[in-house]
């Protein structure tokens, strides 16, 4: 009695596995455990990367509210950034009018999906599990899911992709790119291949770049990924782009994220958070912006990469000698999607891997949290992706050995 007005609401991905490791007495700066769960990359600075900030100033001024849409010179220093990064050539410049800063990037994603209308919007599976909740929590659209083939490496071509497009009715369509949890990377033509059906069928598509530095072989050393290069005219074009300070700058602490999109939709997206969120502290936004020239996002994309390429490496490599297979291998984010039905029974479905990984002190999720479905969280038995789990390589290389030794055991175990 008295709590029939709430619903129940399920727990992300990263939660429902923290959530079982806190029973046995996991929890942050607890150096006993090793968390493959985590979706925050270290955020130590790395060699030759950009120097950490440790002290933020506090003016007057930044003890008041920011503008909803965020101070209009991060948004300009943002537009900027991608103007030099990807748009020299182009004739259509981004102005800070096409850029939403929020705090965070769910909230930056909720802004979002609260300014869609009555329309089918197109999802992936797998995908990133807090999409699930997000896709449900606004009922004005239908969710429409796309089923991504393991035997095809989770590819999906540009033809498949006008397909869907024009038999689903889809006015709006979300991907992670590079893909969280999968690492798949859709990059050079065959992006600027979804860039253009987008254009051309008056589809939404919204890219999801949280990890556009994390690209280890499809862009140049140094380059980050983004779908900004091949957009013509972001008036007209459809596409839009969330991103954020959290992963490619690694300050996911400071809760900053932005969308850049036309002018219509950033109004849109500017009313929605004047009513969700109120938007992000305006300290940490002015903090921002000195990481955000063109300059420091090159240098630390550049010690970045060389940093977590070999992290993918080594677990690459170890995961493959305990007989883990891998659909596709990584080629972005710091995720690997791997396939642990090789393994012995007990330890060869994605529950039953967290389980006995959780007594030694490892911890990391079941691939059915990536089967995105709206209504329906974190269902196991059904799941296509009961086999699969989700590592991630964002912890410190010391870290991931020490865990990587501890599955090596476990595997040992069982053998």
């Amino acid at each position: 009695m008295g709590n029939d007005a709430f619903k129940k609401v399920p727990m992300t991905g990263v939660i429902y596995a923290n959530g079982k490791a806190s029973k046995l007495g996991f929890y942050r700066g607890n150096e006993a455990w090793v968390s493959f769960a985590q979706g925050q990359a270290e955020t130590g600075k790395l060699e030759n990367g950009v120097e950490r900030v440790e002290n933020i100033p506090v003016s007057e001024i930044d003890q008041e509210y920011s503008p909803v849409a965020g101070l209009k010179e991060l948004r300009q220093t943002i537009a900027d950034m991608y103007n030099e990064l990807y748009r020299q050539d182009k004739e259509h410049k981004f102005t800070f009018e096409n850029i939403s800063v929020a705090a965070g990037g769910r909230a930056a994603l909720t802004r979002l999906f609260a300014s869609i209308g009555r329309c089918n919007v197109g999802h992936f599976l797998p995908d990133y599990t807090a999409y699930e909740e997000l896709l449900t929590t606004f009922a004005d659209f239908n969710t429409i899911p796309i089923m991504l083939k393991p035997e095809d490496g989770y590819s999906f071509t540009v033809d498949e992709l006008r397909e869907e497009i024009q038999g689903r009715g889809l006015s709006a369509l979300l991907v992670s790119n590079p893909c969280n949890p999968t690492g798949a990377v859709i990059a050079g033509e065959e992006l600027k291949g979804w860039v253009d059906a987008g254009r051309d069928l008056d589809c939404s598509i919204i890219f999801d770049e949280f990890y556009s530095s994390y690209v280890y072989d499809k862009v140049g050393h140094g380059e980050t990924l983004s779908s900004a290069q091949h957009i013509h005219d972001i008036e007209t074009d459809g596409a839009l782009i969330v991103n954020g300070i959290g992963k490619n700058q690694r300050y996911p602490g400071w809760r900053v994220a932005w969308v850049v999109a036309s002018k219509k939709v950033i109004k849109s997206i500017n009313s929605a958070g004047s009513f969700l969120d109120g938007g992000a502290p305006r300290p940490i936004q002015r903090a921002c912006i000195p990481l955000l020239t063109p300059e420091n996002v090159t240098k630390e994309t550049k010690a970045l990469q060389l940093a977590f390429d070999k992290k993918r490496q080594l677990m690459m490599r170890e995961l493959k000698g305990m007989g883990i297979t891998f659909d596709r291998e990584p080629e972005g984010s710091f995720y690997m999607w791997i396939n642990v039905s090789q393994l012995p029974e007990g330890i060869n479905t994605g529950e039953d891997f967290l389980n006995e990984a959780l007594k030694r002190k490892v911890i990391t999720i079941p691939g059915s949290a990536f089967d995105v479905n709206p209504g329906k969280r974190m269902k196991k038995a059904g799941s296509r992706f009961k086999n699969y789990l989700r590592l991630s390589y964002g912890p410190d290389i010391l870290s991931i050995e020490k865990g990587l030794e501890r599955l090596r055991e476990m595997v040992k175990d069982f053998s």
